[in-house]
């Protein structure tokens, strides 16, 4: 698809790509952190207090991934909270690291992975995961519905893609279903449809918020199984904040938060209208398909939404889910407590002050 992004195209490479090169960064960014940024509209408004204006670094380029923070912009909730020009600093493969920028105080939040994050804080970085917009993380395997495999056992002595980008979270899956090298053969990922269409491997690894049910150009009907349902939950779309700001900017961290949460909450509640908010505004740069960006929304709010989160409220992470969490790093070899990485407290203030937002 020539107007979508690479996640669109249901390849993990140009975001992991990104990921590789934020953590090759990071620790030269941490001590002398630079990149330009591009700047939203802000709604007109007035707030009891005035923090100024701030800056959230994304964790890639401006598509539907990001529909809550351009409600909370072009509805105002950032200048009802308190904020003046709220900056949306689109992510990549040049960007800075949002733990960088969190860590370094040019951002008070940004959205990350905890596959980038914990390594961060483990080699001293002062920043945590507070918030997460994904419950579920979005890595599947596909395979062809004429040969399916539904499940991480059927996967034995079969052949799937797999980009270099991704090998932590796939080490992590083998391991949790006490899988080795030997019961499946993994190859590299040159693009996962194409290879799987032709029948070079049984299936890959791949994002599902670009699934679409087909593969290849002759577009082969295919199935998928989440990694989160099959021994490996993970939170997704984390957001980072410093603990400086955490310590000692608390109150506008949860101003920044709850203008996050409102804006999820419309974005959710209207698949249609976020993605034309993104296409023809804050994405449109990007030449991104409507329809694309359409169904990756849908997908997307099945990750965000459920049980837990319309109990808690969006953004929130329960105690098991980050415990979870934690168990599935160390299967990556990220040796982490879960205190060093989560401070989910401000979160959960956020819905105490307002349950209504649930």
């Amino acid at each position: 698809m020539t107007h979508s992004s690479p996640a669109r195209q249901h390849t993990p490479r140009g975001r992991f790509v990104a990921i590789l090169a934020a953590g090759a960064a990071l620790a030269l960014a941490l001590t002398a952190c630079s990149g330009g940024s591009s700047s939203t509209g802000t709604a007109s408004g007035s707030a009891a207090v005035s923090y100024g204006d701030i800056d959230i670094q994304l964790s890639y380029l401006k598509n539907t991934e990001f529909a809550g923070e351009y409600y909370a912009d072009s509805k105002g909730y950032f200048t009802d909270a308190g904020f003046g020009t709220v900056t949306l600093t689109a992510g990549g493969s040049s960007a800075v690291s949002a733990e960088a920028q969190v860590a370094t105080g040019k951002s008070i939040i940004g959205i990350s992975s905890p596959l980038i994050t914990a390594p961060a804080v483990v080699k001293g970085a002062a920043i945590k995961i507070v918030a997460a917009d994904y419950q579920k993380n979005p890595f599947d395997v596909v395979s062809l519905a004429s040969a399916p495999l539904t499940t991480a056992a059927s996967l034995k002595g079969k052949t799937i893609a797999v980009a270099d980008f991704n090998s932590l979270v796939w080490q992590a899956f083998l391991a949790a279903n006490n899988l080795s090298a030997d019961d499946v053969k993994t190859v590299p990922w040159t693009n996962g449809p194409d290879q799987l269409a032709s029948g070079q491997v049984d299936g890959y690894n791949g994002y599902t918020t670009g699934f679409r049910g087909t593969v290849g150009a002759a577009a082969v009907p295919a199935v998928e199984f989440l990694l989160a349902d099959q021994g490996l939950p993970l939170v997704g779309e984390t957001l980072v904040a410093s603990q400086d700001t955490i310590d000692n900017h608390r109150d506008e961290l949860k101003a920044v938060l709850t203008a996050i949460v409102k804006g999820w909450k419309d974005a959710v509640a209207d698949p249609q209208a976020a993605t034309d908010l993104t296409v023809t505004d804050y994405g449109k740069d990007q030449n991104l398909d409507p329809v694309t960006e359409l169904a990756a929304m849908t997908k997307q709010n099945t990750l965000m939404v459920t049980d837990d989160s319309a109990a808690n409220g969006l953004l929130t992470i329960t105690p098991d889910l980050i415990d979870q969490s934690i168990a599935a790093l160390k299967l990556a070899d990220i040796d982490i407590t879960a205190d060093q990485l989560f401070d989910t407290s401000i979160i959960d203030e956020v819905f105490e002050d307002d349950p209504s937002l649930k």
